[in-house]
C-alpha cells in the first residue's frame, strides 16, 4: 500500500515538474534533439513578463505608426508595442521566407540549369532561376547541340502572367529591384533590354551562325507541360552557387530576384503565385498567422501582411533549428556587412546585430538578434507612415542595447 502511494506521488511530481524541465532544458539549449524537436513542435514555449523599463521606452519614443517586440534570450516577451497589429513588413519578409527554403535544401545544394535532348534534333533548356546565369554560361550549354538538317529548339518558361507576385506596383516593375521572375533570366533579368525574348534571339542568332546549312527552331514551351521533357537526356548542365550564398544575398543584400527565385524552388510554385506554403509552414509551427498575409517571399508587395509579433516568435524559434548558425550567416551584420553595413560604424554596437531591413514608400522594417554579453535579444521593429524616422528606430536599438537588463 505504501508503495502504492509512493509511485502515485512520483508519477505526479513527474507529471508536475517534467514541462518546466523541459522548459529549462529547452532555454539553455542543452539536449539537440531536445531543440530539433521544439523547432518543429506546434506551440511556443515563450512568456510574456512585464518589464516597466522597457515598456517606458517603447511609450516615450514611439508613436502609433511603429510595432515592436523584444523578446530576451530566455523566450520571455520582455516588451511589445502594437505587437499585434499586421503590417507591410517590406523586405523582413525575406526572413520567413529564406528559413522556409533553408528548411527545404541542404547548404551545399545548387540551382541548376540545364540541356536536354530527345531524339536526334530536339533541345530542351530548362532552369531554376539561378540569378547569376549569363550569356557565356548560355553558350556553354548550347553548344553542345549538334548538327543536323533540322533543329528544334525549345525554351521552358513559365506563364508571362506569373512573371510577377500580386501586389508589385507598376512602378516597381520599372526598377531592378522589381525585374521578372523568370526560370530562365540573365543576370536576374536586371536589364530589362535582355529579357526572355532577347535570350530567344540570342540563341537562335547562335545556332544560325554555328549551322549556316540547318534549319533552326527557336521556340518557348510553357515549363508547366513537363511531358515533353519526357524520355530526354541531359547532356550538359550548369550549376549556381550553393544554396547557403544565395540565402546571404537574399538576407544580407535584399536581393529579391533570389527571393522569389529560391521559394519559387523550395515550394514547387513556379507555375502558380500562391504563397499558402509559407503561412502553413508557420502556422504548423505554432506561430501566430491569424489576421496575416503572404503576397510574396520578397516583400516588395503592398499586400503582405504580417506582425511584429509573428517576426520575434519566428525569430526565436529559430534559435532552435538546427541550422540556425547558418541561418544566422546570412543576415546582414551593423556596422560590417550589407545592408545594415553603414550604420554604427567603428560603435561598440558595431558587429553586435545581425538582422534584416526592410524599406519601401511609407514602411520600414528592422528585426535580427542584438547580442548583449554574447546573449541575444531578439527585437522586430515595423513602421508604417507617411513621415518614416528610421533615425527613430536606431536609436531604440541603440537604448536596448546599453539598457540595464531585465530579468
Amino acid at each position: 500500500m505504501i508503495k502504492k502511494i509512493y509511485s502515485f506521488f512520483f508519477i505526479v511530481l513527474l507529471l508536475v515538474t517534467s514541462p518546466i524541465l523541459i522548459r529549462y532544458l529547452l532555454i539553455n539549449q542543452k539536449i539537440t534533439i531536445l531543440n530539433s524537436i521544439y523547432f518543429n513542435f506546434p506551440g511556443i514555449i515563450t512568456k510574456n513578463k512585464s518589464c516597466p523599463k522597457y515598456d517606458a521606452l517603447l511609450n516615450q519614443s514611439l508613436d502609433n505608426s511603429f510595432s515592436v517586440s523584444i523578446i530576451n534570450n530566455k523566450g520571455i516577451i520582455i516588451s511589445s508595442f502594437n505587437d499585434e497589429i499586421p503590417r507591410l513588413p517590406a523586405s523582413n519578409q525575406k526572413l520567413l521566407s529564406s528559413a522556409y527554403v533553408l528548411s527545404k535544401y541542404k547548404l551545399n545544394n545548387y540551382l541548376k540549369t540545364s540541356l536536354l535532348k530527345k531524339n536526334k534534333n530536339n533541345y530542351y533548356l530548362s532552369g531554376q532561376g539561378d540569378p547569376d546565369l549569363n550569356y557565356e554560361q548560355i553558350i556553354d550549354l548550347v553548344s553542345n547541340v549538334k548538327e543536323n538538317k533540322i533543329i528544334n529548339f525549345n525554351i521552358l518558361e513559365i506563364d508571362s502572367n506569373l512573371y510577377w507576385p500580386k501586389g508589385w506596383s507598376n512602378k516597381d516593375k520599372l526598377y531592378e529591384y522589381g525585374s521578372p521572375i523568370t526560370s530562365l533570366a540573365i543576370e536576374s533579368n536586371y536589364n530589362k533590354y535582355d529579357d526572355i525574348y532577347t535570350l530567344k534571339n540570342f540563341i537562335k542568332n547562335y545556332l544560325n551562325n554555328k549551322f549556316p546549312n540547318s534549319y533552326i527552331n527557336v521556340n518557348f514551351i510553357d515549363s508547366e507541360k513537363r511531358f515533353y521533357l519526357k524520355d530526354t537526356i541531359e547532356i550538359n548542365k550548369i550549376y549556381s552557387t550553393p544554396i547557403l550564398s544565395l540565402l546571404t544575398l537574399i538576407n544580407s543584400e535584399s536581393h529579391n530576384f533570389t527571393a522569389e527565385s529560391l521559394f519559387k524552388n523550395a515550394s514547387n510554385t513556379w507555375n502558380e503565385n500562391d504563397y499558402i506554403k509559407l503561412k502553413n509552414w508557420l502556422e504548423n509551427k505554432g506561430l501566430p498567422v491569424t489576421d496575416t498575409y503572404f503576397a510574396d517571399a520578397s516583400g516588395l508587395s503592398r499586400k503582405n501582411k504580417i506582425t511584429t509579433k509573428l517576426i520575434a516568435l519566428f525569430l526565436d524559434k529559430m534559435r532552435y533549428s538546427n541550422d540556425f548558425k547558418a541561418y544566422q550567416s546570412t543576415l546582414s551584420i551593423l556596422g560590417v556587412r550589407g545592408t545594415l553595413a553603414k550604420r554604427f560604424v567603428n560603435s561598440e554596437l558595431s558587429g553586435k546585430f545581425f538582422g534584416k531591413t526592410g524599406t519601401l514608400s511609407n514602411v520600414f522594417a528592422l528585426s535580427g538578434f542584438l547580442y548583449k554579453n554574447e546573449k541575444p535579444i531578439i527585437i522586430s521593429l515595423i513602421q508604417n507612415s507617411n513621415n518614416i524616422d528610421q533615425e527613430k528606430a536606431f536609436k531604440l536599438l541603440s537604448d536596448v542595447y546599453y539598457m540595464k537588463s531585465c530579468k
